[in-house]
């Protein structure tokens, strides 16, 4: 009776919070159109389990909650775990995003200065230093930590920082605070948000 009972307080629970969404003005979007790699290399990514699973952190378009205005700017909430991908009209794209551990969570603009898809790997210092088993570069593919998509930040200078905007091949970690700086995000997502940036683009992490 009781894990009756718990069932159908999530039911509730996740039924009300998509009502809540929907009457927020909260509306979904369709996934993007695959390549025909894309369709392989994906079915031989690994799979999370718990996407979409919480409505309050699903993919949506939403009013803008953001100061930014220009469409095309990208605005990383680090402690929400959202990243904001602003519209024409004041609305935004939102995705559930990872981004850093507190130890390595960074704040400032940057820009969009390259975009590789199934990109390779290679591991900066920090991660060398904590893993020195790490070979010198991962070749692009499902098992690749950045995943199907990365979005290369640089700074004013045009000088890359190392941190990127990018799937993953941990999906199940994504909303917890687990990288070193970069912003994971489910490849699906990663998928569609690279299909709408440009390079140039602003990007605010705060």
């Amino acid at each position: 009776m009781n894990t009756i009972l718990s069932r159908f307080a999530r039911f509730a629970l996740v039924a009300g919070l998509a009502m809540a969404a929907a009457a927020c003005n909260y509306t979904s979007f369709p996934d993007p159109q695959l390549s025909a790699r894309d369709v392989e290399l994906l079915a031989l990514a690994p799979k999370s389990l718990n996407r979409d699973l919480d409505p309050a952190r699903a993919r949506y378009r939403m009013p803008n909650p953001t100061k930014e205005r220009v469409p095309g700017t990208i605005v990383v909430d680090t402690q929400a775990r959202f990243l904001y991908f602003v519209e024409e009209g004041n609305t935004v794209l939102r995705y559930e995003i990872s981004p850093g551990e507190e130890a390595h969570q960074w704040t400032g603009i940057a820009t969009i200065g390259r975009k590789v898809e199934w990109p390779s790997w290679t591991p900066g210092p920090t991660a060398r230093k904590m893993n020195p088993a790490l070979p010198g570069t991962v070749p692009g593919g499902p098992e690749n930590p950045l995943g199907a998509r990365a979005i290369y930040l640089h700074d004013e200078r045009g000088r890359d920082t190392e941190y990127r905007i990018h799937g993953t091949n941990e999906p199940d970690m994504i909303g917890l605070p687990v990288s070193l700086g970069c912003i994971r995000m489910h490849n699906i997502d990663a998928i569609d948000l690279y299909n709408r940036v440009k390079i140039g683009s602003k990007v605010v992490v705060l």
